[in-house]
């Protein structure tokens, strides 16, 4: 299946300017996918001014006809799932039944979005002038720079490209250089939807691309979901303009004395495998109150062994390869640091042998882990789940609340007065009580605590379209 893989700028794909390649390989085989085209200068300056000229043209259209727009585009990826999910899971590594998941989703956000845009009100607000009324509405800010990872790679970059359409917004995406395809195909049904050409582009590369997309000077407004690293780099290179941040997380599970001590760990267990733990609110943490600590632990092995890790297009496959050499590596460097420092490695702990790569690594469970421990202290991306104790709620909320990725928690509690507790004092964007950190909705908005390094804005729901626009007020005077 090699080939050469092409941009997609102003509504046709297209080789590009540039002489630099990019070689896309398959974490599941390690076969030789494409040779990607690096985007230049010239093809970033060709997509933003065309997503400028078509901007000027659709920030006209109406709300509804917006919204048809984006239903369109959402029924087309519905009819070509199976073509996409097969994308994904051979560039990224995921089980197909997770990748058929992730566009199953992607088609979702367009449909939230285009729903959710019919009630981006604005307001009227009583002026102290006899003579005059004030009223509110939302505007598209104008063309959006997307930058976005590898572990959702058309489900995360839609994330951006849905609400800009729904709000009237266009977007230059860059996907992830290592994961292109799925993204690139996205193309051909926004040309067949209907999609004015240039309102998108999608110009991969690698980090270059991303610091001259968000630092143009066409470029309005910078969307960004990553490592917290990699974020800093680009609010340094983009200085003021407007942006949605959506970056690593560290939220922990947290297993309070009262709780379904099972379905904890089923959950922690789902939480550290689903997408080998490349998830950014996976189950980096787990922090169990003293009392039921042993009962959780013999639970997680237990859960543990329905875990399957193997070939992605196998059924029974539920966790499939790591997608790169430095995210296997980052494991095998937490793992290390946790035994040395006197974690109790439980399950796994190394790469597995009998695979095509060195990339499928072994479901792995680790105890005894102390809050000075890379695996507590920052986000694994792999399949580990790393156990704590804790001594009753204060001492649990002070180790939860001991971190700088506050993206998403979960609680399990019976509780309603602790699951409140938790809710309110847990240092998360998000808190989910009894059940997975990894839960997810297309309308829920997603983002980092205040701060944290976890970012700022929201993704998901009509919390981002208001992100994407602005709100702009008019003074009416009738004397």
């Amino acid at each position: 299946m090699t080939k050469t893989a092409e941009l997609y700028v102003a509504g046709k794909y297209t080789v590009g300017t540039g002489d630099s390649t990019v070689a896309v390989n398959s974490p599941v085989t390690g076969e030789h996918l494409a040779d990607l085209p690096v985007a230049t200068a010239a093809d970033l300056d060709h997509a933003i001014t065309a997503a400028r000229r078509a901007f000027d043209d659709y920030r006209h259209w109406s709300t509804y006809e917006r919204a048809d727009l984006c239903l369109r585009v959402a029924h087309l990826i519905e009819a070509n799932a199976d073509e996409l999910a097969r994308l994904t899971t051979i560039e990224q590594g995921k089980p197909l039944a997770e990748a058929r998941g992730d566009v199953e989703d992607t088609a979702a956000l367009f449909a939230v979005s285009a729903e959710d845009a019919k009630r981006l009100y604005g307001e009227t607000i009583p002026s102290a002038a006899r003579d005059k009324r004030m009223f509110t509405f939302r505007a598209p800010v104008g063309v959006w720079g997307s930058v976005t990872p590898w572990n959702f790679p058309l489900m995360i970059m839609c994330e951006f490209v849905g609400p800009a359409l729904a709000t009237g917004n266009a977007v230059v995406a860059k996907p992830p250089e290592n994961t292109p395809l799925a993204c690139l195909a996205l193309g051909e049904l926004l040309t067949e939807a209907g999609v004015p050409a240039g309102l998108v582009s999608i110009v991969p590369g690698a980090g270059a691309v991303g610091e001259a997309l968000v630092t143009h000077p066409g470029v309005d407004a910078v969307g960004f979901v990553g490592s917290s690293a990699t974020g800093e780099r680009i609010v340094r290179a983009m200085g003021l303009k407007r942006s949605i941040m959506e970056m690593s997380g560290n939220g922990p599970i947290v297993v309070c004395a009262d709780a379904d001590i099972e379905a904890a760990a089923v959950a922690a267990t789902y939480g550290a495998y689903w997408n080998a733990g490349q998830v950014c609110c996976a189950t980096e943490r787990v922090i169990v109150d003293t009392s039921v600590h042993a009962e959780f632990v013999a639970a997680c092995l237990r859960a543990a062994e329905a875990v399957r890790l193997g070939d992605p297009f196998d059924p029974a496959t539920t966790m499939g390869p790591l997608n790169n050499e430095p995210t296997a590596a980052k494991m095998d460097h937490h793992i290390a640091d946790a035994t040395d420092r006197g974690a109790r490695l439980l399950r796994g702990g190394r790469r597995a042998g009998g695979f095509p790569t060195s990339l499928y690594y072994e479901y792995t469970v680790l105890d005894a882990v102390t809050p000075d421990m890379l695996v507590a202290r920052e986000e694994s991306f792999g399949p580990v789940l790393p156990i704590l104790a804790a001594d009753g709620d204060d001492e649990i909320l002070r180790l939860a609340n001991n971190t700088e990725l506050g993206l998403q928690a979960a609680v399990f509690t019976r509780s309603l007065s602790r699951a409140f507790r938790y809710g309110e004092q847990l240092r998360a964007g998000s808190v989910v009580v009894n059940d997975s950190t990894d839960y997810f909705e297309g309308a829920q908005p997603f983002g980092g605590a205040a701060g944290s390094r976890t970012g700022w804005g929201r993704v998901g729901g009509l919390a981002q379209l208001r992100d994407m626009t602005d709100l702009r007020t008019v003074i009416l005077s009738f004397s």
